[in-house]
């Protein structure tokens, strides 16, 4: 076998990490569905990003895209080569993280999660794992409706509640109970229920992935039950709730996660204590078509075992 001169090293090893990098830009072009915006992720140019779509459909002899003036779309071709260079790039990373060690996890790692549960239950839990690992980045995308993963380019996603059916890899992480909790101010005001049927004299906060069209749904003798209670108030987002409970403006129906710092300091007090609710699910959901990487895998296994904590 013939030896490399260094030139002819440099040459090869420079061509290697340019098929990659066109690969890399062609994944974000392909699952984004626009040169403009993979242009902004990765912080070049749209014109910059046309150049290399054109010049890997021209090394390969195949058109990958079909362009309108709005967006792009694969072709049958393209869609092959997503598939493939999904797999191969995160090998490539996995690879260079074994190669690093188990300690020295590095490069970027984009999460999705819900802000309420983010702010309160993951970001206090993580100085002891970014401690582990000081190469790390994070890109914490926080928001409460849940997202494309595989559009916003992100590596994991941390979801609150059943999930939905989909091809995506999903892995339960920790469950936690759901109750009702109210300000002593309005308890005082208004008296604490003692049965289900009392709540239907009180103001109930309704707020995300706790109720239905008819009000609160409880599980009662095998059977589903509405409760409605008065519905003055209807928000969004799981830090509403509890911002309305903590003002004294009703009965709030929230997971321990979202509420144990007010349960805690008194803010907001459990009522009808011996209701037995279904508990909260948070689950670690992985893009489709992706194997978690080795960065993912880390920080899944380590948020199971820090949310099962106190």
């Amino acid at each position: 076998m013939a030896v490399f001169t260094r030139i002819e090293q440099h040459i090869y090893c420079r061509g290697m990490s340019d098929r990659l990098q066109e690969l890399g830009i062609f994944v974000r072009a392909a699952e984004t569905g626009s040169f403009s915006r993979a242009a902004r992720e990765l912080g070049t140019t749209q014109p910059s990003i046309s150049r290399t779509i054109a010049a890997l459909e021209a090394r390969l002899g195949v058109k990958l895209f079909l362009r309108t003036t709005r967006q792009v779309n694969l072709t049958d071709a393209g869609l092959i080569l997503l598939e493939r260079a999904r797999h191969i790039l995160p090998e490539i990373d996995e690879a260079e993280d074994a190669a690093r060690g188990a300690d020295s996890l590095r490069g970027l790692l984009k999460v999705a999660m819900p802000v309420a549960f983010g702010i309160r239950e993951v970001i206090p839990r993580l100085p002891a794992f970014l401690a582990d690992h000081p190469q790390l980045r994070v890109d914490f995308d926080m928001a409460d409706e849940a997202e494309d993963l595989v559009a916003e380019g992100v590596d994991m996603a941390l979801r609150l509640g059943k999930l939905a059916d989909s091809g995506f890899g999903a892995r339960k992480l920790a469950s936690a109970p759901r109750m009702l909790v109210a300000s002593p101010a309005y308890i005082k005001a208004r008296g604490a229920p003692v049965t289900l049927d009392d709540l239907a004299g009180h103001e109930c906060i309704l707020g995300p992935g706790a109720s239905g069209p008819k009000g609160w749904m409880f599980q009662e003798g095998g059977a589903e039950r509405a409760i409605a209670g008065t519905q003055r108030f209807k928000v969004g987002s799981a830090e509403g709730v509890i911002a309305l409970a903590k003002a004294g403006l009703g009965v709030a129906l929230a997971s321990l996660w979202m509420c144990r710092a007010e349960l805690n300091s008194g803010v907001l007090e459990q009522i009808l204590p011996g209701l037995r609710l279904d508990h909260a699910d948070v689950h670690a959901v992985f893009p489709a078509g992706r194997q978690p990487s080795r960065k993912v895998r880390a920080l899944t296994d380590y948020l199971a075992a820090a949310l099962r904590s106190p």
